[in-house]
């Protein structure tokens, strides 16, 4: 008899010395999937056009990955290009977000897809592979809204010149400005 009672006067003394909290109570929202529209201004670098124009971005973070994620994103810069100049691009790739604290959410990418170009006078369409480094900064608004500050870089290596210039490499690189949504949020410990 004496045993049992031992026993469950354990059990009973044990349940009291585990009201301790394992999970910390502050949580801090993440976002898993946010989309976001931008405006651009880019150096074209095609008869020193500075082409402007709008464009849309998705970022992507897997639940598993804190700070490694995937971007998407699409832009039509055709304002300002003399004689129906514009330039297109629509890119995908890997995004790290640098750890913080704070509002400030500083980040690189490597993106590549396809770079389209109509030439002046509407001489000639291209499409060519675009690889496009660069970072920037988002900057936590609310809970779900985002504003961004973005740089971008990009190489088309292959990009073809129309008749009166040499084959060549394009560079065009500008800067962004935007605001996304998050659509779907996550939490981090």
């Amino acid at each position: 008899m004496l045993p049992r009672i031992s026993i469950l006067c354990a059990l009973l003394f044990s349940s009291a010395c585990a009201c301790a909290q394992v999970v910390p109570a502050g949580y801090e929202g993440r976002h898993l999937l946010t989309a976001g529209g931008l405006f651009s201004y880019f150096d074209a670098d095609y008869a020193s056009n500075k082409v402007m124009g709008v464009g849309t971005y998705v970022d992507w973070t897997p639940p598993m990955f804190f700070h490694l994620g995937a971007e998407g994103e699409a832009r039509w810069l055709t304002l300002n290009g003399a004689n129906s100049f514009s330039e297109y691009d629509y890119l995908i790739g890997p995004r790290y977000t640098f750890p913080m604290k704070g509002r400030l959410r500083p980040y690189a990418k490597v993106l590549a897809g396809a770079g389209e170009i109509n030439f002046p006078y509407h001489l000639a369409h291209g499409g060519y592979l675009a690889i496009a480094p660069g970072g920037g900064v988002d900057y936590t608004w609310s809970s779900r809204l985002r504003v961004r500050a973005d740089y971008e870089y990009q190489f088309w290596p292959k990009a073809v010149g129309i008749p009166e210039i040499p084959s060549s490499s394009l560079k065009p690189n500008g800067v962004s400005v935007g605001i996304s949504y998050a659509i779907f949020k996550g939490r981090t410990f």
